[in-house]
C-alpha cells in the first residue's frame, strides 16, 4: 500500500515552511500515490510558498502571542479555539495516517487536534533553542526531530532522533564550482569573494554594516555578493559596480555559496544547517529580534565547535573589522574553519526523518 495520506503543518517563516515541504518531496518520491495536506496560518507566507511548491494548503485562523498587551493578544483565545476546531474538522475530512508538524502558529492546533484522534505525529525542531509551539506538542507526538545536541532540557529524552534539517540537496555538489559561481556574478577571479546574505527580506543592520565598510572592503580587496533583501533593493541598488553586486533575492544560491571564500549570515536554524553542508568560513550576525534570541544560539553552537565567528549587532562598529580581517587574511584559518564547520553537517536529514516516519507507519499498520 502506497497511498498514504498525509498533513504537514509548519510555517510562518521559511524556517518552518521549507523543511516540510523538504520532507513532504520525499514521502512523494517513496509513495507515489499518497496524498497530501498542508494546514497552515490563514494569513502567513506558507499560504503562497506551498501552492508553488504543488500542494494544497487549508488556512486556520492563528496568529502568535505579542510580547505586549495588545488587542491580538485578546483575540489570541477565540483564534484558538477557532483553529481546534476547524483542525478538528480537516483531520476527520481528511484521515491522515501520520501529521508532521515543523513549527509555526498553526502546527499546534493541528497536532493537538490529530493526537486527540489517535493519529500518530511527529515534530521537526529546526532550533538549538525550541519554539512555543513545538514544547507544547512534545508530550503528544511519537517523535521529535532534532537539529542540535542537549535538547532533553526541552523534550522527552526517549522520543529525540538528531536528524538534522532538511535543506536543498544540490548543496552537496558545489565543492567544483567556484569559477562557475564567480562567472554567473560576473565577478573577477583575481579577488576573493566575500557573500553577504540577510534573508529573503534582508537585514536592516547588516545592511547598514556593509554600506558602513564598502571602503574597507575595497582597502583589503574584497568583492562582493551582496544579498540586501526586497525591502531594501532600492535603498542600495546605487552601490552596484565590477565588485559590488546588489541583489534583492538570489534563486540559485547554490552558486553564490560556490563563489564565496567568506560569508556572512544571520543565523537562522535552516540557514545554519546550509552553512555546515557548504562548509566555507562564516560570521554570524544573529538577528535579536527573535523568540527566545534563538539565533544567537544556533550561531554559539557552531561557535563552541571552532567552525565559525559570531558578532553580535550590538558589537558590530567595535569587533566587525577586526574579526573579519582574522579569517580573511588567512587562508589556513578559513580552511579550518569551513573543515569543522563541514563536521556538523548532516546532509541526510530528510531522508532520516521519512525512514522515521515509515517505521511509524509500519507499527500502526
Amino acid at each position: 500500500m502506497s497511498n498514504y495520506k498525509f498533513i504537514l503543518s509548519g510555517g510562518g517563516t521559511g524556517g518552518h515552511i521549507y523543511p516540510a515541504i523538504a520532507i513532504a518531496n520525499e514521502l512523494k518520491h517513496r509513495y507515489a500515490d499518497a496524498e497530501f495536506l498542508f494546514v497552515g496560518a490563514e494569513d502567513r507566507m506558507e499560504m503562497e510558498k506551498v501552492p508553488q511548491a504543488g500542494y494544497e494548503i487549508e488556512g486556520l485562523w492563528i496568529s502568535g502571542i505579542q510580547r505586549k498587551l495588545t488587542l491580538k493578544n485578546l483575540m489570541f483565545p477565540f483564534k484558538l479555539i477557532s483553529s481546534i476546531w476547524k483542525a478538528r474538522k480537516i483531520v476527520k475530512s481528511f484521515q491522515p495516517d501520520v501529521v508532521i508538524g515543523t513549527g509555526g502558529f498553526a502546527s499546534g492546533p493541528l497536532l493537538k487536534a490529530a493526537s486527540g484522534k489517535g493519529v500518530p505525529c511527529v515534530i521537526q525542531e529546526q532550533n538549538s533553542f525550541p519554539g512555543i509551539t513545538n514544547k507544547w506538542l512534545a508530550k503528544d507526538v511519537k517523535k521529535i526531530f532534532v537539529a542540535y545536541d542537549n535538547l532533553e532540557r526541552f523534550f522527552p529524552a526517549e522520543k529525540i532522533v538528531k536528524t538534522g534539517n532538511p535543506v536543498r540537496q544540490d548543496l552537496l555538489q558545489i565543492g567544483d564550482k567556484q569559477l562557475e559561481g564567480i562567472k554567473f556574478f560576473n565577478l573577477s577571479e583575481k579577488r576573493k569573494t566575500l557573500f553577504v546574505m540577510g534573508g529573503s527580506l534582508g537585514a536592516r543592520r547588516i545592511n547598514q554594516l556593509i554600506e558602513k565598510e564598502l571602503n574597507f572592503f575595497e582597502e583589503n580587496n574584497v568583492q562582493l555578493i551582496w544579498q540586501c533583501g526586497k525591502l531594501y533593493y532600492d535603498e542600495y541598488k546605487k552601490y552596484e559596480s565590477d565588485f559590488v553586486k546588489v541583489n534583492a533575492f538570489i534563486n540559485d544560491m547554490k552558486l553564490a555559496y560556490a563563489a564565496a571564500d567568506v560569508i556572512i549570515s544571520r543565523a537562522g536554524a535552516i540557514s545554519v544547517s546550509e552553512l555546515a553542508i557548504v562548509g566555507k568560513p562564516v560570521i554570524f550576525i544573529p538577528s535579536p529580534n527573535v523568540s527566545e534570541d534563538h539565533q544567537t544560539k544556533n550561531a554559539a553552537a557552531v561557535v563552541s565547535k571552532d567552525a565559525a565567528l559570531l558578532v553580535k549587532e550590538t558589537d558590530l562598529d567595535t569587533d566587525f573589522e577586526t574579526k573579519f580581517l582574522s579569517v580573511w587574511n588567512s587562508e589556513e584559518e578559513q580552511k579550518k574553519m569551513g573543515n569543522s564547520f563541514k563536521m556538523l553537517a548532516l546532509p541526510n536529514a530528510t531522508k532520516d526523518i521519512v525512514d522515521a516516519i515509515d517505521e511509524i507507519i509500519k507499527k500502526t499498520a
